[in-house]
């Protein structure tokens, strides 16, 4: 049953974004009483941060098959930067909801079911690539600042504030210029 009412978020937050997911709808979407849920979930946050946790489990194993094809190819850790980055964004743009609801401060805080040491090795990825790339400097604060950008991007995005304010909604120049502000410039392909 806890599988099913996680299944059963998931899906919903997939169709209907992240404020669709009520306890109510999703025991009533689960087939079940409105007060079963709170047999394996004691709290609304303990439903949200298990469907949550399937969202950066997903991210996680797009991170890591990216990963291995970045070993296939032998790319260096810009390249290897580039593709977090693509990843990251495109799963902003194709699971926004569960994007919405993985990102929410109060699940993250409450540290129900371990969400926030779920999220984090993500985060860790990006900061052992930005150190690789730019020795001696603060690569926490250095990753912590692009993960901003590329957030900051992913929302801009999704509002359509974006092509508004530039006239284009597509994230490659902007990508290009966080990263270039925040690891340097690229170098040149030969």
């Amino acid at each position: 049953m806890r599988e099913r009412l996680v299944r059963t978020g998931v899906a919903l937050v997939d169709a209907e974004g992240a404020q669709a997911l009520t306890l109510r709808e999703i025991a009533r979407r689960a087939g079940v009483s409105h007060g079963a849920p709170r047999r394996w979930f004691p709290t609304h946050l303990d439903l949200l941060s298990a469907i949550a946790r399937e969202g950066f489990a997903e991210l996680a194993a797009r991170v890591a098959e990216a990963d291995r094809e970045a070993d296939r190819t032998d790319a260096g850790p810009r390249e290897r930067v580039e593709t977090l980055t693509r990843v990251y964004l495109g799963y902003a743009a194709e699971r926004r909801g569960m994007y919405e609801l993985m990102f929410r401060h109060d699940l993250l805080e409450s540290g129900r079911l371990g969400l926030r040491e779920t999220s984090l090795p993500l985060f860790a990825r990006l900061a052992a690539l930005v150190a690789e790339l730019r020795p001696g400097t603060d690569a926490v604060t250095a990753a912590g600042a692009l993960w901003a950008n590329l957030h900051g991007l992913a929302q801009l995005r999704h509002w359509g504030s974006l092509s508004l304010a530039t006239g284009s909604d597509d994230p490659a120049p902007f990508v290009r210029a966080a990263l270039d502000a925040h690891l340097g410039p690229a170098e040149p392909t030969r």
